[in-house]
This record gives structure tokens, C-alpha cells and sequence, in this order.
């Protein structure tokens, strides 16, 4: 009841996740609940969206204009993720809310079709994965992905995804179709490499093993894919130990290319990541009041430090010049949201995707970004 009189009073006036006006075609929302393993204690409201392109603030400097996010909130329960404080204009808090509560634009793919055919739409470049994931695990129930991709083929219209989801693998057929006649930008988001610490602060994501997989199931069918190493946790993740154990993986996977981006503590996400260091690593919180002060943005001598370590690791292990045949191979997700074989389920979100060689000077990529 607290969601539908929300959106009934408000739908017209909250921003969503670029900044514009959250506008939807029918004001009743319907609220469901699955009682699966995939999604027991996860509510999803499936709205109708009046708009689908979604137009990046020009004051942003993220390197695309224009989104598309089939969903808002997301069960990877990322307790660094970015577009947290997103959910307060919904009314519903960047915490639990977040992970538990998913909006789902099920018209999207019709929609999409409507605004590739409109007049004002010149063909430029669409992101996806910039805002939550597209191949979360709702993705698995209600399938947007197939029929976005779908029309994004039949405008011809370049399109870049940026994902942490094994559930990419299910639309791979699409994908490469899709590459024959527009440009189609691959990446995947693997900034931790520790299974134990990717498991606590990433609880929902597959793991890091299973990302990597996707990158060399992708480059293995002729698929360009990078990696977003990111985030870079300090004093977690940072140590040259770790760097170079995250970069040797990423190189063995294949990918095309790594761009680092260390972590950053918006409103909404910083809330919520202290309260998790304050739980789970109670010694780093002076170190991280030290580092970020009340800053979202780890000072830019550090950022620079850990850019120029990536790229001079990126140089040694070969990134954009290995195969991945020493990558563990990916089996596509079961549908729905089951469980995988490996008794996980498929999840993913994600920061901003973006695509830039090794050799580009990652310092200028990282500080840019957001």
C-alpha cells in the first residue's frame, strides 16, 4: 500500500536514476513476491514506463549520453554500489531497499522499439549497466534483455553492456548477431578477486571466477570484452600483492582491455558501506576517515597511484594480447532465477560502462569518470 499511493502522488516529479523525471505510462503498479531460491525475500514492482532512453546530465563526465535501465534497485546487494541513494526518491531507503525492492519497466523492449524509430532519434550510442544491472537476477524471471538487444539490432544502433551477470551468456547468440551490424562494447565488472571478500561486500554478484568466465566465453566467440576493474577497495583490495593477482587473472580471461576505477562513497552508498566496514573491518574505519575525509572521491594522488600500477601490470601480463584459454569456462544460467549449478544464482550491478584501451593513460580514464 505504501508503494502504490507513492507512486499515484509522486510518479510525476522524482528524477530517475540520469537525472530526468521518473515518468510512468499507468499510474498501478503490481507488486509481486516469488517464493523461489533465486528470489525468496525480494518484492518486484512492475510499472510501465513512459520512457526508456534515458539522456545523461550534461555536467556528468561519464563518456556516453545515453542509458538504458530496465530496472531500478538490485539483489547483487553491492554494499558499495553507487546508484543507492537512487531509491530515496522512490521513498524507499538505499539500504535493504535497495537490495530487496526491484523495479522492473516490463514495456521496455516495446518501448525501446517506438524511441529507435522516432524522428528525433539520430542513432547514438546507448549504455547499459551504468545504473544497476541489466542482468541482475530479475533479468532471469522476466527476460527485458532478449527483446532490448533485439531492437537495438534492428535500428543498427550501438550499444555497449556493462555487467557483473553470468546471464549475459543466455543472449550470446544475440550478441554476436548484434556485433555484424553495429558497434556492441562488452565489459565486465571484476574488481576483487578474493572469493572471501568478494562474497562479503558483493554478496549477491556471482563470483569473481564466474565473471572472468564470461569475458573468455565472450572473446572466445570473437566478442571484444573488457574488464572494469572496479571497485579497488583500500586497504582491502589495493596491495601490489593483489593488483597484480587481480590484472594476471584478467589477462588470462582474455580481456580486450582494464580500466581500474577505485572505490567512491557517494551519499546513500557511503551510508551504507561504513556501516558494513564498521561490522566487518572495524580497524580501517580511522584509515578510510583519513583517506576520503568527507569526500565521496579517494584523493587524486591515490587514484593516479593505482591507475599507473594497473596499467604497468596490464603492460606485464599481456592484457589485449592473451587468450583465454586459461579462464574457467561459464555455463549459461538456468533460467528464472534457479539456481545454478553450482547451487549460486545469477545477479549482477554495476558502476559505469565504458570501454578504453590498455595502453590509454588509465590515470586521465579514472579521474574522469563520475
Amino acid at each position: 500500500m505504501r508503494w502504490d499511493s507513492l507512486r499515484l502522488s509522486s510518479n510525476a516529479d522524482q528524477p530517475d536514476e540520469s537525472g530526468q523525471q521518473a515518468l510512468f505510462g499507468r499510474a498501478a503498479v503490481v507488486t509481486r513476491t516469488f517464493d523461489t531460491p533465486g528470489f525468496r525475500g525480494i518484492t518486484f514492482h512492475e510499472i510501465h514506463a513512459r520512457s526508456i532512453i534515458s539522456k545523461v546530465p550534461e555536467a556528468s563526465r561519464v563518456p556516453f549520453r545515453w542509458t538504458i535501465n530496465p530496472y531500478r534497485g538490485c539483489s547483487h546487494a553491492c554494499v558499495y554500489c553507487f546508484a543507492r541513494n537512487t531509491h530515496t526518491y522512490l521513498d524507499l531507503d538505499s539500504g535493504h531497499d535497495f537490495d530487496t525492492q526491484i523495479v522492473v519497466k516490463v514495456n521496455a523492449p516495446e518501448l525501446l522499439r517506438r524511441e529507435l524509430t522516432a524522428p528525433r532519434w539520430t542513432g547514438e550510442h546507448i549504455a547499459m549497466g551504468t545504473n544497476v544491472d541489466c542482468y541482475q537476477r530479475a533479468e532471469g524471471k522476466y527476460k527485458l534483455m532478449p527483446g532490448i538487444i533485439s531492437a537495438l539490432i534492428e535500428a543498427a544502433n550501438p550499444f555497449s553492456i556493462l555487467t557483473k551477470g553470468t546471464l549475459v551468456l543466455r543472449d550470446l547468440g544475440l550478441l554476436v548477431k548484434a556485433a555484424t551490424v553495429t558497434d556492441v562494447g562488452l565489459n565486465v565488472s571484476v574488481g576483487i578477486v578474493d572469493k572471501a571478500l568478494s562474497r562479503s561486500i558483493e554478496p549477491g554478484a556471482p563470483g569473481p571466477d564466474r565473471r572472468l568466465g564470461v569475458c573468455a566465453t565472450l572473446s572466445d566467440h570473437g566478442l571484444r570484452c573488457g574488464v572494469l576493474m572496479g571497485p579497488v577497495v583500500p586497504f582491502l583490495s589495493d596491495s601490489p600483492e593483489q593488483l597484480d593477482a587481480a590484472v594476471r587473472r584478467i589477462a588470462r580471461a582474455g580481456a580486450a582491455h582494464v580500466s581500474p576505477i577505485v572505490l567512491h562513497l557517494r551519499p546513500g552508498a557511503r551510508e551504507w558501506f561504513l556501516k558494513w566496514l564498521a561490522r566487518e573491518h572495524p580497524h580501517l574505519i580511522d584509515a578510510y576517515r583519513g583517506l576520503y575525509g568527507s569526500r565521496a572521491y579517494a584523493p587524486a594522488s591515490y587514484q593516479r597511484q593505482i591507475a599507473e600500477q594497473v596499467s604497468a601490470l596490464a603492460r606485464e601480463h599481456g592484457v589485449g594480447r592473451t587468450t583465454p584459454s586459461g579462464a574457467r569456462r561459464v555455463p549459461p544460467a538456468a533460467p528464472n532465477g534457479q539456481p545454478l549449478a553450482d547451487g549460486t544464482t545469477d545477479e549482477a550491478a554495476t558502476d559505469v560502462a565504458f570501454e578504453h584501451p590498455p595502453s590509454v593513460d588509465a590515470g586521465a580514464v579514472q579521474l574522469s569518470l563520475l
